[in-house]
Parts: structure tokens; C-alpha cells; sequence
């Protein structure tokens, strides 16, 4: 995805727990941090680290920011020891071969991911629907493209939704709010919103985003919210499934 307009605030939004230091890092849930590799700490380009026994970095930013990458990882005084792609669009995949040359690092990559042209190294493991990925069940969620994944940790109530959401400020929206990833960068925007209802069957508090305002409070029923509208019909046709 690229350009990004100006952010709303939302007063409900948890801003001791999410500001900004200098170095670009910051916490938006416990055990979690966001790097922000976008110019000057921007957070035009993301990545997430989940800390613990064995620290998992979730996407590896454009390749653009590789440098900025390894950085903030450096600074965080954790090595990291696994890397989960949630879907291979440039902004998530870029830095696969840069994290992979810095640390010893496990790598999951989605089993419908074409990267074979993007990384050098092929990933060490495959994961689809249902799978347990660091703690985390994998949940395919197609449409924006058709590799993307969320993960949820419902014992963290932590939600990592990689683009089957963005932040609703990202449109000029209010933030603490979800929205489609726009059209204009997506697979099939339909199978999108009609596969965002997997992920009501599972309970976060937070839901982390790659693009706009995460949201820090009541992410799950914000989510339902948008997902659920009043007078919402049935669905006509197929249901696409998993592995669309």
C-alpha cells in the first residue's frame, strides 16, 4: 500500500501505552512492540515483534527499509528467533532475506504465498488455516490478497490482522476503528468483507494493523460493528472458503 493521509485522534484510544519513543519503537499491547520504519519513526511501513521465550517478528517491511529494520531490532536487545510472514505483498516480504542474514531465524510463510522471485531463502515452514504459529492460530483471511492471514493469541486477546483490516484514520476516518484495505490495492475486495467474519469467531481486545491507527480497545466488537451492519442480508453465492 502506499500514501497515506493525515491521522484522526479517537479519545479511547490507549496513548500511554502506544507513544512513539525516538527510536521508533513502540508498545501497543503488553509483550508486543511496533517498529516503525517509515522516515523519521513514520509509520508508513511496520513491522511487530512479540516477545518471550523465543521472540517472533510478524512481516519484514519493504526491502527499502531494511536497514531501519535490522536497526530497530538491534535496539530492542532481544534476538529474534522466528519470522511470520502474514501475506507477500513488497511491504510485508521485503526484508524476508535481510532478517534471515542478521539472525537465526525459523520462517513462516503462508502455503498459498507465491515466493519463489522474492526471497532467497526458501521458508522453513508452510502454515495455512487453523495452524498454530508461535502461539498464535493462523487465520486465513483472503481477499485483499489471496495469501492473507491474521493471527490471533485469545489468551493474549491480542489480534495481529495483517491486511484483512486498516486503521480507519488511514481514509480520513476517526481512529480506533477498522476499515477494507482499499480496493484500489486489492485482490477481490468482496471475498475481503465477506471473509473479515472468520475472525468473529475468535475474541481480542487489541487488533494490530499495518495501515493506519491500530486499534487498542474492544477491537473484536468494533469489528463486529463493521462486519455485522443493521438489516445485513445473506451472502449470495458460494461461501469462498478456505484457501480462496
Amino acid at each position: 500500500m502506499t500514501d497515506r493521509p493525515p491521522t484522526a485522534d479517537a479519545p479511547d484510544q490507549r496513548r500511554s501505552a502506544t507513544e512513539t519513543g525516538s527510536d521508533g519503537v513502540r508498545s501497543p499491547a503488553e509483550g508486543v512492540r511496533e517498529l516503525r520504519l517509515g522516515p523519521d519513526g513514520s509509520d508508513y511501513f511496520r513491522a511487530y515483534v512479540v516477545t518471550g521465550e523465543r521472540p517472533t517478528l510478524f512481516d519484514a517491511g519493504p526491502a527499502e527499509t531494511n536497514e531501519t529494520l535490522i536497526e530497530r531490532l538491534r535496539g530492542l536487545g532481544v534476538e529474534v528467533e522466528r519470522l511470520v510472514v502474514t501475506h507477500a505483498d513488497f511491504d510485508h516480504v521485503g526484508g524476508y532475506d535481510a532478517v534471515v542474514d542478521a539472525f537465526d531465524v525459523e520462517t513462516y510463510v503462508p502455503r498459498e504465498s507465491d515466493v519463489a522471485d522474492d526471497v532467497a531463502t526458501p521458508p522453513d515452514v508452510r502454515y495455512g488455516h487453523g495452524d498454530d504459529v508461535a502461539g498464535f492460530e493462523a487465520v486465513h483471511v483472503p481477499g485483499h490478497k489471496p495469501d492473507n492471514y491474521a493471527f490471533v493469541d485469545e489468551g493474549r486477546d491480542l489480534g495481529i490482522l495483517g491486511d484483512a483490516v486498516i486503521g480507519a484514520d488511514r481514509r480520513g476516518l476517526p481512529a480506533g476503528y477498522f476499515l477494507l484495505p482499499e480496493a484500489i490495492y486489492s485482490h477481490d475486495l468482496v471475498a475481503a468483507e465477506r471473509n473479515l467474519e472468520r475472525l468473529l469467531d475468535y475474541e481480542f481486545e487489541v487488533g494490530l494493523v499495518y495501515h493506519g491507527s491500530s486499534v487498542l480497545d474492544r477491537a473484536r466488537e468494533r469489528l463486529e460493528a463493521y462486519v455485522e451492519f443493521p438489516n445485513k442480508p445473506e451472502w449470495d453465492g458460494d461461501d469462498p472458503g478456505v484457501g480462496s
